[in-house]
Formats: C-alpha cells, structure tokens, sequence
C-alpha cells in the first residue's frame, strides 16, 4: 500500500509579516516520507503578480520528516521566498504526506494549516 502522494498543491500561500517577537510569522511545508528510500521533491512556487520560480529542489530522507520554513533559503540554490501571494505545488519521485502550515503574529491570528490538494 502507497503511504502518501506524489504530487501535492497549496493553493493559500501568503506570507504573513515576521513580527517583533519569537516565534516571528512564518510559513511552513512539512514533508513526511515513510519509504525505504530518500524522496527527491520539487517546488514551484507560482506567483499572482510574477513569473513562476519552478524546480527549487529539495530531499527528504528514508523514513524522516523535514519542515522547510518557507520565509528561509531553502533547496540546492538557496531560493528564498519573499513575496506575498503565491501557491506552492510539491513533485516528489516516491509518495510523501505533506502539510503546510501558517503562523501568522497579527492580532486575532495564530498557527494554522493550509488545505493542500494530492492526486
């Protein structure tokens, strides 16, 4: 039996402001691989007001999770996440479970997950 998949949408990316404090604002993708084998995955980030930023790639080891703070250098070339609105589609070679999660400092917000979208 497939444990996950391997491909994953995040429509709701929007980078909250960081804040004065700890924990600052950010946006998360975790990423659980549950196979005998590293799962090699590719970001594409896609924009409402610029060109897409595809194949940023990252690895996530047997049988481990990884949370990749999306507001951090992140991937082989360090790309690093600056805008405000954008979706985040996941490739992986091997099926993963993925999440993203949002902690937002503003007044009345809080963490909170994205719904993400497999097939």
């Amino acid at each position: 039996m497939e444990k996950g998949k391997r491909f994953w949408v995040f429509a709701d990316g929007d980078l909250p402001p960081q804040g004065d404090e700890e924990p600052l604002g950010h946006e998360a993708l975790m990423v659980l691989n549950m196979n005998e084998t590293a799962a090699e995955i590719s970001l594409d980030y896609y924009y409402e007001d610029k060109d897409p930023k595809e194949g940023v790639r990252v690895t996530v080891p047997a049988k481990r999770v990884n949370c990749f703070r999306l507001d951090y250098p992140i991937g082989e070339e360090k790309f690093q996440n600056t805008s405000g609105q954008y979706s985040l589609v996941v490739n992986s070679d091997v099926p993963v479970i993925a999440v993203f999660g949002r902690l937002d400092r503003r007044k009345d917000m809080a963490y909170y997950p994205v719904q993400g979208f497999s097939v």
